[in-house]
């Protein structure tokens, strides 16, 4: 039987990306891949990450504030100050004076905004819980923080509460390392996997109907001499 499998920002850190598929029971040819955004910007080795998820038979990737950023250098040139500062200068090394090919730029361009399926909520940043989904902008699913902010403050308070009516809600973006952490963050029902592959942290797959997890190394291990989004 296939499975599904969920992961957290890649940020061009593709050991991180192999490692992961390595250690965990992941099955490219049988099993079901969730990318939670933010492949592009961080370590250089954006361009082998897309291959890589290109050639899964069965991948759904939900975009992230940085692959919009990135995609609006690769369509239209705009390589902003904040961008560059915030990971873009390694996507933009990653694909050279060749720039994005189209087939990239279709990846990300052809992505989902949020994926919702047997009440399970998967989106890069995050949402309005009192608001219908459809109403809500792209730029609130790939920035807001305070839905994974409400829900590690409600815990505390009782942990059984729910944001929305979704089983288990599946973010990126916020990453853990903000909180002290290298593992995922289970709050209420929201499952924050973003675990600092970008930075100088670990990326994470996640079984999403078991929650058994899988890490890459450190990626200052993998990028000794590369500063990431350090």
């Amino acid at each position: 039987m296939s499975r599904q499998y969920v992961i957290g920002d890649i940020h061009g850190n593709y050991p991180a990306l192999m490692q992961c598929f390595e250690r965990s029971p992941f099955r490219p040819e049988h099993d079901r891949l969730i990318v939670l955004g933010d492949v592009c910007d961080g370590y250089p080795q954006v361009r082998e990450c897309v291959d890589a998820l290109i050639s899964l038979p069965n991948c759904d990737f939900v975009i992230g504030n940085h692959d919009v950023w990135a995609l609006e250098w690769a369509r239209h040139g705009v390589m902003r100050d904040d961008w560059l500062k915030l990971g873009g200068e390694g996507t933009v090394r990653s694909y050279g004076s060749e720039g994005m090919p189209q087939v990239h730029i279709n990846f990300l361009a052809d992505s989902n905004s949020y994926i919702l399926e047997d009440n399970r909520l998967f989106v890069h940043g995050g949402f309005k819980p009192r608001q219908p989904l459809e109403q809500q902008s792209l730029d609130t699913f790939t920035w807001d923080r305070d839905l994974f902010i409400n829900a590690a403050h409600q815990h505390t308070v009782d942990r059984s509460y729910s944001f929305g009516p979704y089983t288990d809600i599946f973010i990126g973006h916020t990453t853990t390392q903000a909180f002290d952490s290298l593992e995922p963050l289970h709050v209420c029902n929201v499952w924050a996997i973003d675990t600092g592959a970008g930075w100088s942290g670990k990326l994470t797959i996640m079984d999403v109907e078991s929650k058994a997890f899988w890490q890459s190394d450190l990626a200052t291990e993998l990028y000794p001499d590369e500063p990431g989004r350090r």
